[in-house]
């Protein structure tokens, strides 16, 4: 079926990052007229990009790799983290975004009872790994080295089996004006998914991504009901969140 090649060759790309026609119609046996039919509905999604002789995947150039994000900030992320882990109660069952900042809330779980985590988010699985009391689940999906997160059709299908009471966000960028933004289009429908199920929207993020504008937004500012930051706003969004109705927690 078209649908199950189109998902196939996404997750060919997510795995290769770039590839020629000639390789994608050998590898996927169909011929070039229809391989170009299959590139061109991929790229209207904004997944990948044309290139001569081939695609390449759009988030490559777009997303800092993992590794140089989770040095930046580090002391203010584990602050914005055992901030955030004092929302969570015995019994909740929640969702762990993808992000350098979410992954940290762990260690602070091991005395909640009965938590279950539902995550994308490759680190969030590793380090709950020495805790009996956290059952995990995990949405599946093709790993996306640059994030260290499960993406695709597949991770939001089963995302749809569960019911979510509250949802810990990241976000590599925050405006009034543009929303929450995030800089990898492969995430967009994990996000968008997460915040439009979810009983409680909590986004954390760092002072540094305020004002920031990244390359896709997947939620308006305006409708979570909890931001967790490192340190206080400028009067421009403390207002914003006071009138929105919006909990603000910072040290």
């Amino acid at each position: 079926m078209k649908e199950d090649r189109i998902n196939e060759l996404q997750n060919y790309i997510l795995e290769k990052e770039r590839a020629s026609i000639e390789e994608l119609c050998s590898v996927f046996n169909v011929s070039k007229n229809t391989m170009r039919r299959d590139i061109n509905q991929l790229e209207s999604q904004g997944k990948i990009k044309k290139v001569y002789g081939g695609i390449i995947l759009t988030d490559k150039k777009t997303t800092e790799p993992f590794e140089s994000r989770e040095v930046k900030n580090r002391d203010a992320k584990l602050i914005i983290a055992k901030l955030a882990s004092t929302l969570i109660e015995d019994g909740d069952i929640i969702y762990i975004d993808s992000g350098t900042t979410t992954m940290h809330m762990i260690p602070y779980l091991s005395d909640v009872k009965n938590l279950t985590i539902i995550t994308n988010n490759l680190h969030v699985i590793l380090k709950a790994l020495p805790y009996q009391n956290l059952n995990v689940i995990s949405t599946g999906g093709t790993l996306f080295r640059r994030t260290n997160s499960f993406v695709d059709s597949g991770a939001v299908s089963s995302l749809k089996k569960y019911n979510i009471s509250k949802a810990f966000l990241a976000t590599t960028g925050i405006s009034i004006a543009k929303g929450i933004t995030n800089s990898s289009s492969l995430e967009y429908d994990i996000k968008k998914y997460i915040v439009e199920h979810c009983d409680k929207k909590i986004l954390l993020a760092d002072d540094t991504k305020l004002g920031k504008v990244s390359l896709i937004t997947y939620y308006d500012l305006k409708d979570i009901q909890v931001f967790v930051t490192n340190q206080k706003p400028d009067d421009e969004y403390t207002d914003f969140f006071s009138s929105n109705h919006i909990t603000l927690m910072a040290p």
